[in-house]
């Protein structure tokens, strides 16, 4: 028999494994995660909404429909935490902010449908940046600030970060984030778990939180939804499961989950200073601790000066979503509460909305890096290099003053590069390196995220899995107000 106390620790493949085989009930599973959450959640406030009657009951159906002999998904039993952006049938989606603390969703959002269907059950939201637009640390308006579990004296990133923190500490095998520049994988390089972000139009979305209305093209092309796990076995499950088409979202194309075969060996861009602006010590080992670890591997890593257009790349998406983002600004910077707007508004400073003219051109820029960043990965499949140039930076960084935000937007520069391309990358935990984890992103061609999944793979076999970790013990002033408040 498998430990009751230790079923919060499994990965979610034995979890599911264990439910579909009757060892344990999926209503145990949920239980078990409860009690973790209840146990860690006050020290890091990663967890904002827990859904435990919707859970059980899910769970309870579950067991009924094993006991009847029906097949049960890939993720039978498993619970997941969900960040506040996203709609859970029956929950509010908050986005952090109080404005929008009674916004019920009527259904689930697209990717919450898909873990669903596979058999994954959605135990709580989880902690974000207000409005995701607050900065990269994540602190939100509605709930206070998410700590680090390895150190609260650092951020656990953003702005999935409460995701990242609750699968790093064992609060749910998976997290459902979603990134635009970063937003999956820092909190995850951040907190020693992996993350996906996949190529855009790979998983179904819906972003209309708000309303009837659709967001602009950069929001359209930049935003994916994608998941976050302990172990890179764990994302794949996700990846499988989240992958598809959805009437809701006529982007999602039907591409198959695994390409062809490539020759062998593998090649492997080695790109370890972006843009050549610098990088810290810890992150320049983390990526030639990975790079070693695939060449172990029999995968042929090749060191390049840098990656195709960065600089230009970064000025575009700059330009572009400012853009975006000006003409409803006014209204919005009042929901990101005191001091909220402060990181957007730096942005809004230092770069003007583009014209009509100049917003035509910039488009035209936009697809030119896509097609150098097509033949850069036709000539090497892979692309290995940081996920962040700097070991885990202090809470609000970004949003002290402009030389915070400067050195913060430099830091995930290739991450955002990477979202303006729309290509896929894994980040995966490479060790620990001044008691913070450390990591890499391995990242693909289009629709190749399994090229990703397997090289991170490669990566976490000969390096190991960091978490599920045990936070310190005291807690942020704003988890023990939540618990003492008995929200």
């Amino acid at each position: 028999m498998i430990r009751q106390d230790a079923l919060w620790a499994m990965t979610a493949a034995a979890q599911a494994e264990a439910v579909r085989g009757g060892q344990i009930s999926a209503v145990e599973l949920i239980d078990s995660h409860l009690h973790r959450i209840a146990e860690v959640n006050p020290q890091v406030n990663a967890v904002t909404q827990l859904m435990v009657e919707q859970a059980r009951e899910t769970a309870a159906h579950t067991d009924q429909r094993r006991a009847a002999g029906e097949e049960l998904g890939p993720l039978a039993g498993v619970p997941f935490t969900v960040k506040e952006t996203t709609a859970v049938e029956g929950v509010p989606t908050t986005l952090g902010t109080a404005r929008f603390r009674d916004l019920v969703a009527p259904a689930d959002a697209p990717p919450v449908a898909r873990l669903r269907a596979a058999g994954a059950i959605p135990i709580g939201h989880s902690n974000m940046p207000t409005l995701v637009l607050a900065g990269m640390h994540t602190r939100s308006e509605l709930f206070g600030d998410t700590a680090n579990p390895w150190n609260r004296n650092r951020t656990p990133g953003g702005s999935s970060g409460g995701d990242g923190v609750a699968v790093a500490t064992g609060m749910a095998p998976l997290g459902l984030g979603n990134d635009s520049g970063g937003s999956v994988r820092i909190p995850a390089s951040f907190c020693g778990v992996t993350g996906l972000k996949p190529t855009t139009g790979r998983f179904p979305a819906d972003h209309r939180v708000l309303g009837p209305d659709d967001p602009g093209p950069a929001s359209q092309m930049l935003v994916t939804d994608g998941p976050l796990a302990r172990t890179v076995a764990d994302l794949r499950l996700a990846f499988e499961a989240l992958a598809g088409t959805d009437p809701r979202d006529p982007r999602a194309v039907p591409v198959p989950l695994y390409g062809e075969l490539l020759p062998s060996p593998v090649r492997v861009a080695l790109v370890t200073n972006p843009g050549g602006h610098g990088v810290h010590p810890t992150v320049h080992r983390a990526v030639t601790a990975a790079a070693d670890a695939l060449r172990d591997a029999g995968y042929d890593v090749r060191e390049m000066a840098d990656v195709p257009r960065l600089d230009e790349a970064l000025e575009a998406y700059s330009r572009i979503t400012v853009t975006e983002f000006a003409p409803t600004w006014p209204v919005v910077r009042k929901l990101l509460g005191e001091g909220g707007d402060r990181y957007i508004q730096m942005a809004m400073d230092k770069t003007p909305p583009a014209n009509a003219a100049e917003l035509t051109k910039l488009m035209g820029t936009w697809l030119g890096i896509r097609r150098s960043w097509a033949e850069f990965l036709d000539e090497y499949p892979l692309l290995l290099g940081p996920v962040f140039t700097e070991p885990p930076v202090e809470p609000g960084l970004e949003s002290h003053d402009e030389a915070g935000r400067e050195r913060v937007a430099k830091g995930m520069r290739l991450c955002t590069v990477t979202s303006f391309v729309g290509v896929p990358a894994v980040a995966v935990p490479t060790g620990v390196d001044d008691g913070l984890p450390s990591g890499v992103q391995v990242i693909g061609r289009a629709f190749r995220e399994d090229l990703c999944l397997a090289a991170a793979q490669a990566i976490e076999d000969r390096l190991g899995v960091l978490t599920p970790i045990d936070p310190r013990p005291e807690a942020p002033a704003a988890a023990r107000e939540m618990y003492d408040s008995g929200h």
